[in-house]
């Protein structure tokens, strides 16, 4: 389908279609996520955790794999850079929406698995950045090293929180994730009708995702915009709109450790991404990554060590209904955003 025929106005009406469509089945999805994880008692790590990482990622799957097969990586990768840094904030969004005046979120929502999560998160993404140290000539069956570090990491992180599940918890599988997951929000339908939600949901934000990474990348030449600049801030915010949505409704309904792994744990997931790109494209994406990425990659990194520090110190102070380390998160990302613009 040839995009660029097309006027602007049309893209801005598909884009914005695209995300309103994402928004829409990333709440859909969840509950029906929910109702078979439960149904088939899948332990939360491997089963609920994992399923849902990659589900609410599919945009960014199906963004990955066009930019792939395109061989241009730029969207791409800053959409998977950025869309780190901007679903960190979404904590902050977190904390005003769906906690309040109660409490700072780090005060209600933190443990030993949030702690062990941020930690993979920084472990990952500091592999990011020692693979874009390397020539791009380091590449092994269409991937390098750093790859498959990135994919033991997340993979070793799962197997480690779950394990710490069940030493903690007595309680049968599908009653923890019942719990876990949307306690209050369940999915209303047979098995069948999940199956049904969960195929046609995944498609709609797979085309969704398809339709955003082509009409995103067809306006950010036409309108003379950094693909940098455009995947790591504008793109990065439609497809953290799951996210967004997910985890407000988790907080809502007080289960705020969850509403924290989802964006911990989702953002573990997004670099694993980096694989599928190298294999598809059959480039090496790390050493190839530019000056920006790199300064996203540390963005990333800063803002989770600031939630990280706040679990540990829980200050019940609060700015503007939002926590210190929220308000500092908040500042640090404007800033981090600003200085993007004068790199690039």
């Amino acid at each position: 389908m040839a995009f660029s025929s097309w006027s602007s106005t049309y893209l801005v009406i598909l884009f914005l279609a695209s995300t309103i469509a994402i928004w829409v089945s990333g709440i859909k999805l969840t509950k029906a996520i929910d109702a078979i994880t439960t149904h088939f008692g899948l332990g939360e790590a491997f089963g609920g955790m994992v399923f849902l990482a990659i589900i609410t990622n599919l945009p960014e799957i199906a963004i990955t794999t066009v930019a792939a097969s395109h061989r241009d990586y730029d969207i791409a990768i800053s959409n998977i850079l950025g869309g780190i840094a901007i679903q960190t904030v979404v904590l902050v969004l977190i904390d005003i929406f769906g906690v309040g005046r109660s409490a700072p979120l780090t005060q209600k929502g933190h443990s030993k698995v949030l702690i062990l999560e941020g930690v993979a998160l920084i472990f990952i993404l500091s592999v990011v950045i020692i693979g874009a140290q390397f020539p791009s000539s380091l590449i092994f069956f269409r991937t390098t090293p750093f790859e498959w570090m990135i994919v033991l990491i997340w993979i070793g992180t799962i197997f480690l929180i779950s394990k710490m599940i069940d030493k903690k918890q007595k309680v049968k599988p599908e009653e923890l994730i019942h719990h876990m997951r949307m306690p209050k929000s369940t999915f209303k339908g047979s098995l069948s009708s999940a199956f049904i939600v969960l195929t046609i949901g995944a498609i709609i934000t797979l085309f969704a995702g398809w339709a955003l990474e082509i009409t995103g990348e067809t306006l950010a030449n036409r309108w003379n915009i950094s693909g940098v600049i455009f995947g790591g801030t504008i793109l990065a915010l439609c497809t953290a709109l799951p996210e967004i949505s997910t985890g407000i409704a988790s907080a809502k309904i007080r289960d705020y450790n969850m509403a924290v792994s989802d964006i911990f744990g989702g953002n573990a997931f997004l670099p694993v991404l980096f694989i599928m790109a190298s294999i598809i494209g059959g480039d090496a994406i790390l050493p190839n990554l530019k000056p920006s990425d790199i300064y996203l990659t540390s963005l990333g990194i800063i803002l989770t060590g600031i939630y990280m520090a706040g679990m540990v110190i829980h200050s019940k102070k609060q700015i503007y209904r939002m926590g210190i380390d929220s308000f500092i998160v908040l500042i640090v990302y404007l800033l981090g955003i600003w200085g993007l613009f004068k790199l690039i």
